[in-house]
């Protein structure tokens, strides 16, 4: 797991962490996103004070971060080590499918390449394909 935390905030009075999100978009986070779980687990590997808050700040509109529940450590792994099983199995099998059934923001760039709806435009410093996507 990687990531970078935005975030983290030493709690003298109990010597512990609270790890927070900062958030810019206009939604509130998915109930059932998994950054929180993976930034608790990077935290607690990496760390050696313990995590006692987890919160999203919601930049535009709110003054202060917003309190999570703590998550289960044994089974926020569990979810993350069975969802990496999920992925290496695809990988290996080569065979993707996304969990929505119309497609979502991850996703549409890709499927506008593959549907031919992008136009190649030449290749970047780092050899990768450089596409013009569609609005």
């Amino acid at each position: 797991l990687c990531g970078k935390i935005d975030w983290l905030e030493y709690l003298l009075d109990t010597n512990s962490l609270h790890e927070i999100d900062f958030k810019t978009g206009k939604s509130d986070e998915d109930e059932n996103s998994l950054q929180l779980l993976i930034y608790f687990l990077l935290v607690k590997n990496c760390q050696k004070r313990p995590i006692s808050k987890l919160s999203y700040w919601y930049l535009d509109r709110d003054n202060a971060p917003l309190l999570m529940s703590m998550p289960d450590e044994n089974k926020s792994q569990k979810i993350l080590i069975d969802i990496g099983k999920k992925i290496a199995l695809a990988r290996k099998l080569e065979h993707f499918s996304c969990t929505k059934k119309t497609g979502c923001f991850a996703c549409w760039p890709y499927e506008s390449i593959i549907n031919k709806k992008a136009e190649l435009i030449g290749k970047d410093d780092m050899d990768r394909d450089v596409y013009i996507l569609p609005k």
